[in-house]
């Protein structure tokens, strides 16, 4: 398992050379450096007018199902209480109780009972030929 890995080293130091990152200054540009090089993504909305404000803003603990603290709270208890406890605790119960698939214990159990049967009749469990000599076609000398 090892050695597999290790045919993975080239290939994987050649990935994290390239892989794209973004360094963004989180302190005020002093200077002139700084004007040129960092521009406003998004301008600031007026004073006077109503600005979209972030969920997480008026509700901290947003879970992203309504904009209503109470409502989004409930839902989200909803949502995990359906989706994780009745879907793993009934589909698991579900799952464990399906019949047998591909019938591998019934193949079992009557495997078992033939081989008690035949002990109690004192035949081998399997004979030397176990298919009848008499019903095998075999092909001429001549033929191939």
């Amino acid at each position: 398992m090892l050695t597999r890995l290790v045919r993975f080293g080239p290939v994987l130091s050649r990935l994290r050379s390239h892989v794209p990152v973004r360094c963004v200054s989180q302190s005020k540009p002093s200077g002139a450096v700084g004007s040129s090089a960092v521009t406003e993504l998004q301008q600031a909305a007026p004073s006077g007018s109503h600005g979209e404000v972030s969920q997480y803003v008026k509700n901290p603990d947003y879970h992203g199902f309504s904009s209503d603290p109470v409502v989004d709270e409930w839902n989200m208890r909803l949502g995990f209480f359906f989706g994780i406890s009745v879907c793993i605790v009934i589909g698991g119960t579900f799952i464990h109780y399906l019949p047998d698939h591909g019938m591998r214990q019934w193949a079992r159990r009557e495997a078992e009972r033939v081989i008690l049967q035949k002990e109690k009749a004192g035949v081998p469990l399997i004979d030397e030929n176990y298919y009848d000599p008499n019903k095998i076609v075999l092909p001429g000398a001549g033929e191939e």
